[in-house]
């Protein structure tokens, strides 16, 4: 299967939009394919202390949550300061979390496709602190904070299969 960035354009959507889409769909493919035969134990295993898969499905949806409220010019509300902090709790199972995940995936893709190019520069502004950025510096972190989140649950991934798999 191609990459998905390697599947055409996507028409009708301004090329640097189109790049956060396509990592989006990165995302749903890597993840399903390495957590695929890992047990709901291993989801939440820290191998080498490492942070859980479980916990990387969880802030990679909570993350991408939180920053596309920014993006829009908000705020946090407390059930989103709420799920930050649990992140790290064990609990659901794969098919839960990757169901969570690609629903925030769908979500705020279905978002980002409404997004008017001419807006891109605009400033935002990130938490309690009001940093500055711009609504497409939002989105590239988005897209890039999300991968290397995918990189270390493909890490941790190989790690609970053992020696074989690296």
């Amino acid at each position: 299967m191609a990459e998905p960035w390697l599947s055409g354009s996507i028409t009708g959507i301004h090329p640097a939009l189109a790049s956060v889409l396509y990592s989006f769909e990165q995302i749903k493919q890597d993840l399903r394919k390495w957590t695929e035969d890992l047990t709901d134990d291993q989801i939440w295993a820290a191998p080498h202390g490492l942070a859980p898969v479980g916990f990387q499905l969880r802030h990679i949806a909570g993350s991408i949550d939180r920053l596309f409220c920014y993006a829009q010019g908000g705020q946090l509300s407390d059930k989103q300061l709420a799920a930050l902090k649990v992140e790290m709790t064990p609990g659901p199972a794969r098919e839960q979390l990757l169901a969570e995940l690609e629903s925030t995936l769908d979500r705020v893709g279905r978002q980002i496709r409404s997004i008017d190019p001419a807006a891109l520069p605009e400033p935002r502004f990130v938490g309690r602190q009001r940093l500055p950025t711009t609504l497409i510096g939002l989105l590239v972190h988005i897209a890039e904070h999300a991968q290397r989140h995918v990189g270390q649950a493909i890490i941790t991934c190989k790690l609970l299969r053992g020696p074989a798999a690296l």
